[in-house]
């Protein structure tokens, strides 16, 4: 049996652009938390920066379990 539809790296670059923003937000808030304890804030830049990195393999984890998901939708039903 063929896989159809996309494939994972198709998956992981239309969904890169959410994942590198969402990593970005939540580097941002970490370091908020951090701030708590003395640590310094992150800037725009540097939260931009560190979630397009941390976004890469983020993204690229959960264009994998998509690809899993859509392969056992594919099967049908009781062929797990």
């Amino acid at each position: 049996m063929s896989r159809q539809g996309w494939s994972v790296t198709q998956i992981t670059l239309a969904l890169y652009p959410f994942g590198a923003g969402a990593a970005a937000v939540n580097v941002f808030f970490a370091s908020l938390i951090f701030s708590w304890i003395g640590g310094p804030v992150a800037s725009t830049v540097w939260s931009i920066g560190l979630g397009c990195v941390i976004g890469a393999p983020a993204t690229w984890l959960f264009a994998r379990h998509i690809r899993h998901l859509m392969d056992l939708a594919d099967r049908g039903p009781m062929q797990s």
